[in-house]
């Protein structure tokens, strides 16, 4: 494309050295240029399918390539699986003590209440006999005793199953909504690096070439293919000095080329700050006429992809209003 540039900015040139009429200073000598993007995956990994070939258009999301996956598949499944453990084991501790865990508390509850019964009946049986002196003080310390130990069962029987109807610990819950959280943030890591391993168009445009062919081992980083937007097609075009002072960029213009038979309209979007010359160049001002600037327009998108990159274009400036 450099060469190309050369060779219009030297024809440009000659036809201000041979004298270019007065009348024809609305019209410009110009080429097709385009910026490609080079779409690439940031993973490495062998080349699996190629949906796109040379020269085909897309459209905005279509599937351009895929890269071999396994390990990135095989990680989402794992982190699903992660996800699946974190969650259940949260579930469970917010549940209290199965059903058949409750119930044997609960028997083990009555009993002791049970035994509780016993113990006050034996206790208040001993306390009117020790009055009449009929058992010894010994024996009714025992009874005592046993009372207390019976009551002091029941109440951490009551606490027990209390408890077991609840959930877990408010710090344990913590830690398992934590866990959940992390199995979380890894299978949005997986996920990524499964997505990584295959693209689709970011914009519709033109497949203007590939590089690799399924089968092919692709660095990380290394464009695929290049891609072609209407977008990033622009009319590149030179003024003389004389001229450029004249214009700004959003300057409407027409252009066309070989075969059109019609005039399509362009924006100017960018004026070189530098001015382009062939040496030697000496800053008279009989020399100041064969500076010339080279400025840069963009077509409608609805034709741009009827042009190609490198394609010669006559430009006509339209006067300014």
């Amino acid at each position: 494309m450099d060469r190309f540039w050369l060779a219009t900015l030297s024809l440009f040139l000659l036809s201000l050295s041979t004298g270019c009429g007065q009348s024809k200073n609305d019209h410009y000598q110009g080429y097709v240029e385009g910026e490609y993007q080079q779409i690439a995956a940031p993973l490495a990994g062998q080349l699996e399918t190629l949906s796109v070939r040379r020269g085909m258009r897309v459209a905005a999301g279509d599937p351009l390539f895929i890269l071999e996956h396994v390990l990135e598949s095989a990680g989402v499944a794992e982190a699903e699986q992660g996800v699946a453990r974190a969650t259940s084991q949260l579930t469970d501790l917010t549940k209290g003590k199965r059903p058949s865990e409750l119930k044997a508390l609960e028997s083990h509850l009555a009993q002791a209440e049970a035994a509780q019964v016993l113990a006050q009946k034996e206790f208040d049986r001993l306390e009117k006999l020790v009055r009449e002196q009929s058992v010894s003080q010994e024996a009714h310390d025992r009874a005592a005793s046993e009372l207390v130990r019976t009551a002091a069962l029941v109440d951490e029987l009551t606490a027990n199953l209390e408890t077991a109807k609840l959930g877990a610990r408010i710090d344990v819950l913590e830690t398992a909504r934590v866990e959940v959280r992390a199995a979380g943030e890894r299978l949005l890591q997986a996920r990524w690096k499964q997505d990584q391993k295959s693209r689709t168009a970011p914009q519709s445009g033109l497949v203007f070439d590939t590089y690799y062919t399924p089968g092919e081992f692709v660095p990380a980083g290394y464009p695929v293919l290049s891609l072609l937007s209407p977008g990033q097609i622009k009319i590149r075009f030179f003024v003389p000095e004389t001229v450029v002072g004249t214009l700004q960029v959003g300057h409407h213009l027409t252009f066309t080329f070989d075969g059109a038979g019609k005039n399509y309209d362009a924006t100017i979007t960018y004026i070189s700050p530098q001015a382009e010359y062939t040496p030697p160049v000496i800053y008279s001002r009989e020399a100041r006429s064969k500076l010339v600037f080279m400025l840069e327009a963009r077509p409608d998108p609805a034709v741009a992809l009827d042009l190609h990159p490198g394609q010669p274009v006559d430009v006509r400036l339209e006067p300014r209003s």
